[in-house]
């Protein structure tokens, strides 16, 4: 895609705020996870059934930024796609908010490449924001949750806490991707299945619990294309 993306617009919490976000960047970070062993443990799990294994741990993958959206039905091209709930954090005009969203992501695709398998969907994100200020201090990661559910059946659900903090990913981006733009949106990782495996269903509903029992949410269906 070489056209200008059309903005999103989401609501800030709490103020009624509408905000424009149009980032120069659009970043799913992956292999997240504090535990280094466990990481590498998974990258060689992967690596068995064909996935390749990720030129840098934490991997950022740079993507359209067209690819952005909250609408409640996104186009994939096939049947073997699935979310994963995320933690997202949105940078622009020199505030921080945070979101939650969804690295869908074609799951065929990603036993030959990653980047390409995460470039062939939408990623849908919630239309409410909370803002954290100028910076990322504010931001008691430890204490948020996240789940999703795929078809009405639970699908993730832990701690935010067994990820790395966004400050410490925004700051290895850098080492990686090279000098990351002041309007930028990052999805911050996702948690383990709890079944183990990928479901390939059509209508997901993600949720990030905040401290004091408020919630982030979305939920949206995929629609196959030329059917």
């Amino acid at each position: 895609m070489t056209d200008r993306p059309a903005p999103v617009t989401v609501h800030v919490a709490g103020s009624g705020e509408r905000l424009t976000v149009v980032p120069d960047k659009l970043i799913v970070a992956g292999y997240t996870a504090r535990d280094v062993a466990a990481v590498e443990a998974h990258i060689t799990e992967l690596e068995a059934i064909g996935v390749p294994r990720p030129l840098s741990v934490p991997a950022f993958y740079d993507l359209d930024t067209a690819l952005l959206t909250t609408e409640p039905v996104v186009e994939v091209d096939g049947a073997s796609t699935s979310g994963e709930v995320e933690p997202v954090i949105i940078r622009t005009g020199g505030r921080h908010f945070l979101g939650v969203g969804s690295d869908h992501t074609d799951r065929e695709l990603e036993r030959t490449g990653v980047a390409e398998s995460k470039a062939a969907c939408p990623k849908p994100i919630g239309n409410t924001v909370v803002e954290l200020g100028p910076d990322l201090s504010s931001l008691d990661w430890d204490a948020l949750v996240a789940g999703c559910t795929v078809d009405e059946a639970p699908y993730q659900q832990g701690s935010v806490s067994v990820l790395r903090h966004p400050a410490e990913l925004l700051e290895q981006m850098s080492d990686v991707i090279g000098a990351v733009p002041p309007s930028v949106v990052l999805f911050c990782g996702t948690l383990p299945l709890l079944g183990g495996t990928f479901v390939h269903g059509t209508h997901w509903q993600m949720r990030l619990e905040l401290p004091g029992g408020e919630a982030l949410t979305h939920v949206y269906e995929t629609k196959q294309r030329n059917l």
